[in-house]
């Protein structure tokens, strides 16, 4: 449960050291701590965590990882018949995920098709500056059938303000640069994480990269409910935050050819 990977840390003091920054912070009163950020652990704080333990009917299972997971056993991950990955890389334009080089290489080396993920700060630096960071620390993209779209997590403000203090104007045009540098880069369009309500809430229901942007729905319930404007449908969807697999527990809208198809840009 998230309740789970927090309790490690609440006790005292937390210090990450990776090759770009150092962190020291008290979990119980820093919630802009990069260390506790994760896909969807702001969702369940105004949304509500769903039960764990059901399964859906349809799709490829899958996880999301971050470096709560520790050293995931990859090989008993894809024996448990996980089929792709998503893991934290970067964060803002300062913080690498110190465990994300065993995570990436790990899932690949168990065969998983896998891909990074980087948690968006709006209030922090620009949507072009925080892509530029993730790409060059593990968000790139190869043509080689094991590598999804590079992912922006986008969800709720850990402190303050919901929308980090950004008109829906100015969420709207944050996302973009963020997308149009992700794909300048790397040729992918990024593959969007977030939930209907923040994306209402937060952009004005914006239906601007519904076209190119895989979307990657996050809701705790049996199925992915109404999904953000102008997307007919979901390519990833976040439906527990523990169960079968180590993280987040996720299923892939598709057959494996699907997915194969997404990795090489061929879908």
């Amino acid at each position: 449960m998230r309740t789970s990977r927090i309790a490690g840390v609440v006790a005292g003091l937390l210090l990450i050291t990776t090759a770009t920054t150092t962190v020291t912070a008290n979990a119980a009163t820093d919630p802009d701590d990069p260390a506790l950020h994760w896909a969807g652990s702001q969702v369940a704080k105004h949304e509500g965590a769903g039960a764990a333990g059901f399964a859906p009917l349809a799709g490829l299972p899958g996880l999301d990882v971050s470096h709560y997971q520790g050293n995931v056993d990859w090989a008993s991950v894809a024996a448990k018949g996980a089929k792709f990955a998503y893991v934290k890389a970067t964060e803002g334009t300062t913080y690498t995920d110190p465990t994300f080089a065993h995570q990436y290489n790990g899932s690949y080396n168990a065969g998983l098709i896998r891909g990074a993920y980087h948690f968006a700060r709006p209030n922090l630096s620009s949507g072009a500056a925080q892509a530029d960071y993730f790409v060059a620390h593990g968000g790139g993209w190869s043509k080689d059938g094991k590598t999804l779209p590079p992912m922006l997590d986008i969800e709720y403000a850990p402190s303050g303000d919901q929308c980090y203090g950004l008109s829906q104007a100015s969420m709207r045009s944050w996302i973009q640069a963020f997308s149009n540098e992700v794909h300048a880069k790397t040729t992918r369009y990024a593959t969007v994480y977030t939930t209907t309500d923040w994306w209402t809430k937060c952009t004005g229901n914006w239906s601007g990269l519904s076209q190119t942007n895989p979307l990657f729905i996050a809701r705790y319930s049996s199925s992915p409910g109404t999904l953000p404007a102008g997307w007919a449908t979901w390519t990833f969807w976040q439906f527990a935050d523990s169960g079968t697999f180590p993280g987040d527990q996720d299923q892939f809208n598709g057959s494996a050819t699907r997915l194969l198809a997404l990795a090489n840009n061929t879908a």
